[in-house]
């Protein structure tokens, strides 16, 4: 049987991966994600579910890579 090939993008894409897995299960994330979708609902965007969930994580990735940024600047 083969061995699975693990090299540097095997590894930087479970970085990814933790960190949106992290981000998904957040009190900030859940309340954030249901607030935009209730906004969404509202103002008659199309898929407010798919849109609020994209919205917030993409929201609290940048924070993050923000914050990380910040903090190396120091």
């Amino acid at each position: 049987m083969a061995q699975p090939v693990i090299d540097d993008s095997h590894h930087e894409l479970r970085r990814i991966v933790q960190k949106i897995s992290y981000i998904c299960t957040s009190d900030e994330f859940q309340a954030l994600k249901k607030e935009l979708e209730t906004l969404y609902r509202r103002y008659g965007t199309e898929q407010p579910a798919i849109s609020a969930f994209q919205d917030a994580l993409y929201t609290l990735l940048v924070q993050e890579e923000i914050d990380l940024l910040r903090s190396r600047a120091y």
